[in-house]
This record gives structure tokens, sequence and C-alpha cells, in this order.
């Protein structure tokens, strides 16, 4: 028995409209449907292969100090020095990226550490309430209340500044304000419904933690990472700039915005503005990355 092509045509639009996204699909579409997060990703990406193969293909001297008989000081740009030379003789591009490997690394292992700690202290105050939470936030209240670049230029010069220091500080006092993130979202889904249903049925605190509580809160979690490593960029840039940087020979993007700093008003433009660019990009492609993020694992936005 056949059928005839306009039932074919009907059944097959039934199937079709019966179909549903597979949920990666819908959101890796969402993130594309994101211009700016797409370039955002494409620089970002861009800049940290740069800064581990640049040092590599474009040979420059950026260990030795004392560079004063091998390259002239604070020369302007020319064939030789793309972007000219800072006030220690170093090649500005190159240094930009070899400071670009310190300043991307500790920033991403900084920020991963800040997620870890402020996703469990956050999770553990929401979730359970009471006097735990009661305890908790008082302690996060009491920390809050320190300024905090005060607080790490206190660490550093009290103990060391070396590379692992640096991350260690960044990640393990950088995660007060994402705890408080979390625990509102852990606060506000152990009451609905779901997580209701799975306790009365003998589900376990883990279980419900596990099950509901954190695939519920990945989209702030992710977008609170994603901003945690700008963050963490940031105030390593920052002690840079105070002179609490990274010890020589290496050397972070603060430190050489500081060096550059001291050198603008003489003219020496290609010291600070090729960095300053550089700089403000990978920061603000972060967040615009952490912005689509959040989009991405919103449940409102996919389909049912």
């Amino acid at each position: 028995m056949s059928t005839s092509p306009e039932f074919t045509q009907i059944v097959n639009k039934d199937k079709s409209d019966n179909f549903i996204t597979p949920l990666w699909r819908q959101r890796f579409n969402i993130f594309l449907n994101n211009k700016l997060a797409v370039a955002s990703v494409l620089f970002l990406f861009s800049m940290i292969v740069a800064c581990f193969l640049v040092p590599l293909l474009y040979h420059t001297n950026q260990t030795d100090q004392n560079l004063a008989l091998s390259s002239p000081w604070n020369q302007a740009p020319s064939a030789h020095h793309w972007l000219g030379t800072d006030s220690n003789g170093f090649d500005v591009l190159g240094r930009i990226f070899f400071g670009g490997e310190y300043s991307l690394t500790l920033g991403i292992l900084a920020g991963f550490i800040t997620i870890i700690f402020g996703t469990i202290y956050g999770m553990i105050a929401g979730f359970f309430g009471g006097i735990v939470d009661t305890v908790l936030m008082r302690i996060l209240d009491a920390l809050l209340s320190i300024p905090y670049i005060f607080l790490l230029i206190t660490m550093v010069t009290l103990f060391t500044r070396s590379t692992v220091f640096l991350i260690l500080i960044i990640g393990l006092t950088g995660w007060w304000g994402n705890a408080r993130i979390i625990r509102g979202d852990a606060m506000l889904i152990r009451k609905l419904e779901y997580s209701q249903a799975s306790s009365a049925m003998g589900a376990s605190r883990l279980h419900i933690i596990f099950r509901h509580v954190y695939p519920n809160s990945i989209s702030n979690i992710v977008t609170v990472a994603t901003f945690s490593v700008a963050d963490a960029i940031l105030y390593l840039s920052a002690l840079g700039f105070l002179g609490l940087g990274i010890q020589p020979p290496q050397t972070d993007w603060g430190t050489m915005l500081q060096n550059g700093a001291s050198q603008i008003t003489n003219g020496y433009w290609w010291e600070v503005y090729p960095l300053a660019f550089f700089f403000v990009l990978v920061v603000v492609s972060i967040n615009y990355i952490g912005d689509a993020l959040r989009d991405v694992f919103e449940v409102r936005l996919l389909e049912r």
C-alpha cells in the first residue's frame, strides 16, 4: 500500500516539529550568536598561543639585566626592534609576550583556586543553612571588611614574591565575594520543589547537592570563574605596578606598565601604549566570554 506525497510531507513535518536539538548544540548555538564573545575567544586564544610561541620565534634577550652594551635603552620602534626597547634595553614586543606568560598563567591558576574554594564554601553555607550558615557568613563578613589590595600588599611584603606564593595568595583570598554568590544559589535551590521531593524520598544531602544544587548553579559558577581569572590578572598587575610583582628576571604586565609609566613623560610612548592595548583587550575579552557563558548555561534559554 503506497502513501501519497502529501501524507509523507505531513509526517516528515511532524517529525521535524517534534525534534529537539541536543543540549550541547543548543548551548553552542547560543554562544555563537554572541559575536563579541566569539571574537573574544579567538583573540584570547591567539594571545595565549602567542605568549608561548612568540618568544620561541622572535628571539630576544629577556633575562639578562645588563643589556647596556648589546641593546640601546629607550630606542624607538625600528626594523630591528619592532616596538622599540625599554629603559633596561629589553625588546618591548618580546617582553610583552614574555610577561604575558606569567600574567596569564598566574591569572588562570589563581582564578581556578578561587572558584574551587568559593564554590565549596558557598555551597556548604547556603545548603546547610542555620547555625552553619550564620557562622560561615560572619567569618566571611569579617574577611570582606579588610581592604583587599592592602591585604595583598601586606602578605607579599611580609613573606615572599615568588610565583607560587603569588598564585596561592591571590587564589586563596580572592574567593570571598564568589562564595556569597554561590551561597545565594544554594539557598534558593534547596528550597525548590525538586530538592524538597528528593529529600522526602530519602536522598542524602550529598546527592541533592551534586544532583540538583550544583547543576542548577553551574551558570553562576562558570560566570564567576571567568570573572575570577580577569580579577586575578588585574590584582597581579596591580601588585606589579606597585613594585611588588614577580621578581626579576621574570616579569608581568603590571611591572612593565610601572616601568613604562616612569618613562612616558619623556616621550617613550612605545613602552606603555602597546602593552596597555593588549592588557585591556585581554581583560575585556575574558569578561565578554563570562557574559556569554552565563547565557549558555541559562536553562530558560534552552528548548524544552
